[in-house]
């Protein structure tokens, strides 16, 4: 077990709760890492290889999308140790167990994220209540139906092209994982013009310059098989999509995928990170000494979990979807055009703008007698 205090600080983590239950196989972290704003909200991932340090990196990067996106509500985050394809009566055993186990720990707030979806969330919600990414039957805003991680950053791109040299339509996107959030946000960009040249889920990767049919993809995908068994496409490595020349690059998948050992060879002019913590520090900072784009991810991302929380205060879907719109297209300017102003990196200027707005939450706050975040950066 990692020592949580090597990745403490003054934002957090508040609490770090261990969850096993033999019994039915279930052991689990929960991350609440800041509640200055609000209780937190953030994704419950399953996978076979999470761990304590990456919940806690992914519960940050909640309290800071939650932040930059103007939320009442702080960051947090689950990991589920397990196959993410299980059984469904399995999962639902797991989900419920843990629903259950974490009962009273009302300062954080079920909500979906990779290896769990609307469904998943209606099992919570007949265990405990407080959870967000409903089906619509009964009451919910489905994320991952409407697309709305996706929809965000077609926005994100939308407004980055200000800042770069080529236009939107005929630019050509590479996508890496074609899950809830990749094939969404393939489909408002290739509606918009852009040419969808290479996709990866977890089996493989294809490419055909000339571009692949996305109501094809989908159809594959919606039936349960890999993008690889696509016609009419050279068939790769799952990690060679990072190899496509592109115009637009969008990692949807796993913490990491790019880092300092194979940054040098994307080839893209822009960056839209729709994963969480996909690229590391010294990848980012590698693209920006070289003139290519990065949105960092709790600006680009911010779509899934501003409709999470307008869900849970009673907002409709097309209001989610307008201050989806709103949101991100009004921080991914402000952040480029400090980034641009100050020479500094994108990540660093999106940072400022959602500690200022943690720091303000935090002086209201009794304990801001005795320690506040300020100089955190």
């Amino acid at each position: 077990m990692e020592d949580i205090f090597t990745f403490a600080d003054k934002l957090g983590p508040l609490k770090v709760i261990h969850v096993h239950e033999p019994s039915i196989g279930l052991k689990a972290v929960l991350v609440v890492d800041n509640v200055a704003r609000g209780p937190s909200i953030g994704g419950m991932r399953i996978a076979l290889d999470v761990s304590t340090e990456e919940c806690m990196r992914l519960a940050r990067a909640m309290t800071f999308k939650n932040a930059a996106a103007g939320l009442p509500h702080g960051g947090g985050k689950i990991v589920i140790y397990g196959d993410p394809k299980m059984p469904r009566t399995e999962k639902e055993k797991l989900l419920r167990g843990l629903a259950q186990a974490l009962r009273n720990e009302d300062s954080y707030i079920f909500a979906p994220d990779m290896g769990t979806d609307e469904e998943c969330m209606a099992w919570i919600r007949d265990e405990v209540g407080r959870v967000v990414g409903l089906p619509r039957e009964i009451g919910g805003i489905p994320l991952d139906e409407i697309g709305a991680t996706g929809w965000g950053l077609s926005n994100a791109v939308d407004v980055a092209l200000n800042y770069c040299d080529f236009e939107l339509e005929g630019a050509r996107l590479v996508v890496q994982g074609f899950g809830a959030v990749g094939k969404h946000v393939s489909r408002f960009l290739t509606e918009k013009g852009v040419i969808l040249v290479a996709v990866a889920d977890s089996v493989g990767a294809i490419h055909n310059p000339g571009g692949l049919d996305i109501d094809r993809l989908l159809e594959l995908k919606n039936a349960g098989s890999s993008v690889t068994d696509y016609e009419d496409a050279e068939k790769l490595d799952r990690d060679a999509v990072i190899d496509v020349e592109c115009d637009i690059w969008i990692p949807a998948a796993r913490p990491d995928v790019v880092n300092e050992d194979n940054v040098h060879r994307l080839n893209s002019r822009l960056v839209v990170e729709g994963a969480n913590i996909p690229f590391t520090h010294g990848a980012e900072k590698y693209l920006h000494e070289r003139d290519v784009l990065c949105i960092p991810d709790f600006i680009a991302n911010a779509g899934g979990v501003i409709c999470a929380a307008m869900e849970y205060h009673g907002a409709s879907q097309t209001a989610a979807l307008e201050a989806i719109e709103e949101k991100l297209r009004r921080n991914t300017a402000q952040v480029l055009e400090v980034s641009r102003r100050q020479q500094i990196l994108p990540r660093e200027a999106a940072m400022e703008l959602a500690m200022q707005r943690i720091n303000r939450a935090m002086s209201f706050r009794r304990y801001s007698l005795f320690s506040t975040a300020e100089g955190w950066i």
